[in-house]
């Protein structure tokens, strides 16, 4: 349980409250509030003991670990906290995931872009590695871009945190559950007028002759410092001619229509070059022998986690390609950058199916663990964040311990409803009347939660994300905050802004360091010396690390934006 509550705070208290004349000072040895002995309360008094004694780290941060949660909003974060606990047999309301525990600085993003009120991921992408608001369907330009017009896009390009570390000499790392050439991952590399040109079939032949380049050739064309130490995730198909039967499934085969093979390109450009597609091979990777590794492990996005231990040749799990790419990318005495994306969150929500969302965002809370296993939070900043929300609701008034999966209670209509559901989706069942619901078939991996608005896709949400942080200049993350702060502060903190790293006149600025909506809201800015910095508190209720559940089986593969 938690302390109890010390005399001297006691009386502190109540000195502060009777002078707004709310209590009547108490004797000495008396107890000034009622429920000073209630576990609830002695425990919050042990929290607050443990956030007062928190310490701001000022120092420069060599690394930086930006962990995307896809879609992973507020509820979702709530479902899975909960779920995460009742794998495990422990109390789930009282549980926390590891990010939640070990990265104690909260705050909030707002999402909106230039254009829009609810985001995709692109241009919510570009704001956390660029510094800037864009538009809907453009990734790595700032908002003077036009959706798919080549021309627009090359006045707009941005620089990236990746393309600064680079330029300082450190060594930078992608991983993802989707493809390497969706937004997300693509924002730390390309600059695209249109997100969906990943491969140069999908870019028309009129902005094709203004020499727009698809992403993949950008990734494996990158110019910055000498490229990406590690990039790991799905998107294979991208990356080969359509002439090339896929490795693992002979009947699928490559989308390039220019013939370029951009795996062996890659590989004929380094000494150091390791090039993988299974489990076998990626375990086989020593990184103490390995300067570079290339991972494609599905033609298009990764698998959902609990269908991973399904998939044919196998494939590695976010955390353990996370355990890779850190221990690659440390080799580097200067530093690194990595961004980990867990990109099914995403989709799964898309399909309105609450399980692999909540089990891939447990996936992702693994792989933080293991990130925070590996380093030290005095010279790593650790940003685990979401580039946007989805219409996913936890409601009813379900009893503490009810299954989070389950049902919540009866409607007006008299029929049982879920916890969990949806405003809109492929959930919905109108116009035909709602069906009816029990434990079983909420409880399975491959139901869908049902939705009130009719769509075969659900939709993202305009709702604030949070942002949870750890390690040098942490505490900057307060309060309410653009999400394009975000990558101020990460520059700030690691010295690639040009005020601290190295030699600022080596270093080439932002090119979007004009951009109008890159400026920050002067009501953001701190006094570091009044802030508290990370620490973890402890809780009692908290019972073990969290863990993962082997997989189910597959319920499709939802076209996520």
């Amino acid at each position: 349980m938690g302390r109890a509550f010390g005399t001297n705070a006691t009386h502190m208290v109540a000195a502060a409250l009777a002078s707004f004349g709310w209590l009547t000072l108490p004797a000495a040895g008396e107890t000034p509030v009622a429920q000073a002995g209630d576990s609830y309360f002695q425990a919050a008094q042990q929290d607050l003991q443990a956030i007062l004694a928190r310490k701001s780290v000022l120092g420069r941060a060599r690394n930086v670990i930006l962990f995307i949660g896809d879609g992973m909003s507020v509820p979702t974060v709530t479902a899975s906290r909960i779920l995460e606990g009742q794998r495990r047999g422990v109390d789930g309301e009282s549980n926390w995931l590891t990010f939640e525990r070990r990265l104690p600085n909260v705050a909030l993003s707002k999402t909106w872009t230039h254009d829009a009120q609810v985001a995709d991921s692109a241009p919510t992408a570009t704001a956390l590695v660029a510094g800037v608001k864009s538009v809907n369907g453009a990734l790595g330009v700032t908002q003077q871009v036009r959706r798919g017009d080549c021309d627009s896009q090359k006045a707009a390009a941005v620089t990236t945190l990746f393309e600064l570390a680079e330029q300082y000499g450190r060594a930078t790392g992608i991983v993802s559950t989707a493809r390497l050439t969706h937004a997300t991952p693509a924002a730390a590399y390309a600059k695209s007028a249109e997100r969906d040109w990943e491969n140069d079939a999908a870019i028309p032949a009129a902005q094709k002759a203004k020499g727009c380049k698809d992403i993949a050739a950008q990734m494996i064309e990158w110019p910055a410092g000498d490229g990406f130490e590690v990039m790991l995730g799905g998107g294979r198909a991208n990356f080969l001619p359509k002439a090339t039967p896929d490795p693992e499934d002979p009947k699928r085969a490559g989308a390039r229509a220019d013939g370029r093979d951009l795996v062996e390109e890659w590989r004929r450009r380094r000494n150091d070059a390791v090039y993988v597609w299974n489990q076998a091979q990626f375990d086989a990777v020593d990184p103490a022998h390995t300067g570079r590794l290339l991972g494609l492990f599905q033609p298009s996005h990764m698998q959902y986690e609990v269908d991973r231990a399904k998939d044919r040749a196998g494939e590695p799990s976010l955390a353990e390609m996370t355990g890779k790419a850190i221990d690659i990318l440390s080799k580097n005495d200067k530093g690194f950058v990595l961004m980990v994306e867990a990109g099914r969150i995403d989709h799964a929500h898309h399909a309105g199916n609450a399980w692999r969302a909540l089990t891939d965002t447990i996936a992702l809370d693994a792989a933080v663990k293991t990130a925070l296993d590996r380093v030290n939070l005095d010279d790593t900043l650790v940003v685990v964040t979401a580039d946007h929300s989805h219409v996913f609701t936890m409601a009813g008034y379900p009893p503490r311990g009810n299954p989070v999966m389950g049902l919540a209670g009866k409607g007006a209509d008299g029929k049982p409803y879920s916890t969990l559901g949806y405003m809109n989706g492929p959930g919905s069942s109108q116009p035909a009347a709602r069906e009816e619901l029990d434990a079983g078939k909420t409880s399975d991996p491959d139901h869908r939660q049902q939705a009130l608005v009719p769509l075969p896709s659900e939709t993202h949400g305009g709702d604030d994300v949070a942002i949870y942080a750890g390690g040098p200049w942490a505490h900057l993350f307060q309060g309410v905050m653009e999400q394009n702060v975000i990558f101020h502060i990460m520059a700030h903190a690691s010295g690639l802004d040009g005020e601290k790293a190295g030699n600022p006149a080596q270093a080439q600025g932002p090119a979007q360091a004009q951009d109008p909506a890159q400026a920050q809201d002067p009501a953001q800015a701190q006094d570091p010396a009044q802030a508290q910095g990370p620490a973890q508190a402890q809780d009692p209720a908290q019972a073990q690390t969290p863990a993962q559940a082997p997989g189910r089986t597959k319920a499709g593969e939802p076209s996520g934006k």
